[in-house]
């Protein structure tokens, strides 16, 4: 039976250079687990892999869409479920590597069947969210759906939202369409996680951050600027500076603001991937990690 390696981990911790590592030992390719790498024009802003690490090995999900394309965790179950069958044709192990939760959840476990939501309720609530912000998320699910809002998701504003776009668009709460059964799959599944000590990790957060400056990440904001309103687009290292560009931060305000909406976002990855049992942790600075994954 083929074998799936899924590298998992929170941002900045060295998930991509350690996939390609043991792409290269296994002799194969690597699919991305990310759910922002995949949009054309965002390269820098999501730390896709460069031109020379695609050189390297193989990679799928990368990309490859436009940032107008919705996709959703169902549609990546489907996708990677394509390009693992496609690898596997060729070889016998294939590398996942991502820090999207749910996507990883999607490809290992499958997702529940899900009424369709409406598109009108979704951009309302997508654009209410952006004049309000978290808190307003917060206070609307409580009080639509406060049996998610028990769930304790209540600090990830894309959970917040899907929660609130289902509720009005179904009148049910999302966790009613949760039954916990998992899809079987023709492969085997090996987790490893990547982590740091968190004054590490931070520290490389942001120095990330300023070298992604450097490498023209405000131009790049600038050229998506006129499709702000997309959703794949309200993500952390652009709708800062798109707020610099309205004049609400001076630059160095935005940056400031991107480091610290990083490091937040680093901290839900790390709670999300440590409620799986099924992953085993790594330090991502072990000089043996890649061979320790390969004696998974």
């Amino acid at each position: 039976m083929p074998t799936a390696y899924i590298i998992a981990g929170p941002t900045a911790v060295g998930k991509t250079a350690i996939s390609i590592r043991l792409a290269q030992i296994l002799g194969t390719s690597v699919v991305s687990a990310d759910s922002r790498q995949c949009y054309k024009g965002m390269e820098i802003g999501t730390a896709q892999p460069t031109a020379v690490e695609m050189q390297a090995v193989p990679h799928y999900f990368i990309d490859v869409f436009p940032p107008e394309t919705a996709l959703t965790a169902a549609d990546y179950e489907q996708l990677s479920l394509e390009y693992l069958q496609e690898i596997f044709k060729q070889r016998s192990t294939a590398v996942v590597c991502g820090g999207t939760g749910l996507y990883i959840k999607a490809l290992c476990e499958g997702l529940d069947e899900m009424p369709e939501m409406s598109e009108a309720i979704t951009a309302e609530v997508n654009q209410t969210y952006q004049e309000k912000g978290t808190s307003w998320l917060q206070e609307m699910v409580q009080a639509e759906d406060p049996a998610f809002f028990a769930t304790g998701e209540i600090q990830n504003p894309a959970r917040l939202m899907r929660a609130l776009i289902f509720k009005r668009s179904t009148g049910k709460s999302i966790t009613e369409f949760r039954t916990g059964e998992r899809k079987a799959r023709p492969f085997k599944i090996v987790k490893a996680a990547l982590e740091l000590p968190r004054p590490v990790l931070y520290d490389r957060i942001n120095r990330r951050v300023d070298i992604m400056m450097e490498e023209g990440l405000l131009k790049e904001a600038e050229a998506l600027y006129p499709k702000r309103h997309l959703k794949n687009l309200q993500t952390v290292g652009y709708s800062e500076l798109f707020d610099f560009f309205e004049g609400k931060y001076s630059l160095d305000e935005a940056v400031d603001k991107i480091k610290q909406h990083t490091r937040h976002y680093a901290k839900r990855q790390m709670t999300w991937f440590k409620k799986d049992p099924e992953f085993r942790w790594f330090q991502a600075d072990d000089e043996e990690v890649v061979k320790k994954i390969c004696e998974l």
